[in-house]
């Protein structure tokens, strides 16, 4: 029997929260106990609206806790504080970190927890195959991941939404770009070989709308690019000096446009950079206030 964490940070999107956490025990009532025992962990951001009492009965999550933590870090903060946290004060075989709002569906975790139990020396991601936003933040969310592609040599079709087994965690807990980007620094640390995936399809906002805006995404996709700013700066050198001998003797607002993009680009990696910050990191559970069991 395999013991299993979810992690799921949360900032004020506690109605979020306690509805995901009923469909997860809901759909865990098929599941043999002795198969896995699941237990979620939440990581209360500072959040500044009060917590409502909880009011539903869980039957098959083992336990849920809350580490509420003193000041506002990030989402990324979060999930990498609560890695450290399960990594030092737990036992546990796979760890899930997972969405609170709903976009990150819960239908998804059986099919998410087999897979690993089917490759147990690997993390399984859970491969976006359609999204649930408009036209256009699609097209920008495709651009992001081509983009992604190019200037880093990565091909990056997931989010938080991953199981993680216990060396992965190790690897991601001693990475300073998890203290920066969740994604970028697992693709960092993970090696192709050691990767499978189940396919996902991106749910809807259990309530409000989505957070994840333009800027939001813009933020994203640079910090993802930010952990492989090396390899960055060489592509966008080498991209530099190939577009700029094709233009030149044509030189125009217009084609001056994709080098003042990738000069931008550059200089907004290596400012997001800076936030992979390993003594910030190992020093992340000093920020932990309390902690609330609710089951």
């Amino acid at each position: 029997m395999k013991k299993i964490k979810i992690l799921i940070p949360v900032y004020n999107d506690w109605r979020s929260v306690f509805k995901l956490l009923e469909n997860i025990d809901k759909g865990l009532e098929a599941w043999d106990s002795n198969v896995a025992h699941i237990s979620v962990i939440i990581i209360n951001d500072a959040s500044t609206e009060e917590r409502p009492i909880n009011t539903s009965i869980f039957d098959n999550l083992k336990s849920i806790q809350i580490i509420n933590m003193k000041n506002n870090r990030g989402h990324a903060r979060c999930i990498a504080a609560g890695l450290k946290y399960i990594s030092e004060n737990d036992d546990f075989d796979l760890v899930i970190p997972m969405d609170a709002d709903g976009e990150d569906r819960p239908e998804e975790l059986g099919p998410l927890i087999c897979k690993a139990y089917e490759f147990p020396d690997k993390v399984i991601t859970a491969n976006r195959i359609k999204r649930s936003e408009g036209f256009f933040f699609r097209f920008c969310y495709l651009f992001h991941k081509y983009l992604t592609l190019i200037f880093t040599g990565k091909s990056i079709k997931y989010g938080n939404y991953t199981c993680l087994p216990k060396f992965a965690v190790n690897q991601m807990i001693n990475n300073p770009a998890t203290w920066s980007s969740f994604s970028g620094s697992l693709a960092k640390v993970i090696i192709n070989e050691d990767q499978a995936s189940i396919s996902s399809t991106r749910g809807y906002r259990y309530f409000g709308p989505s957070k994840m805006s333009f800027l939001n995404l813009l933020k994203h996709s640079l910090s993802i690019i930010a952990v492989f700013k090396g390899i960055l700066f060489i592509r966008s050198i080498t991209f530099l000096i190939v577009y700029l001998f094709f233009v030149i003797g044509k030189m125009s607002i217009i084609t001056l446009m994709p080098v003042v993009i990738v000069i931008a680009m550059m200089f907004s990696a290596n400012a997001l950079s800076k936030r992979e910050n390993m003594p910030e990191f190992n020093s992340s559970l000093d920020n932990i206030e309390s902690t609330d069991q609710i089951k």
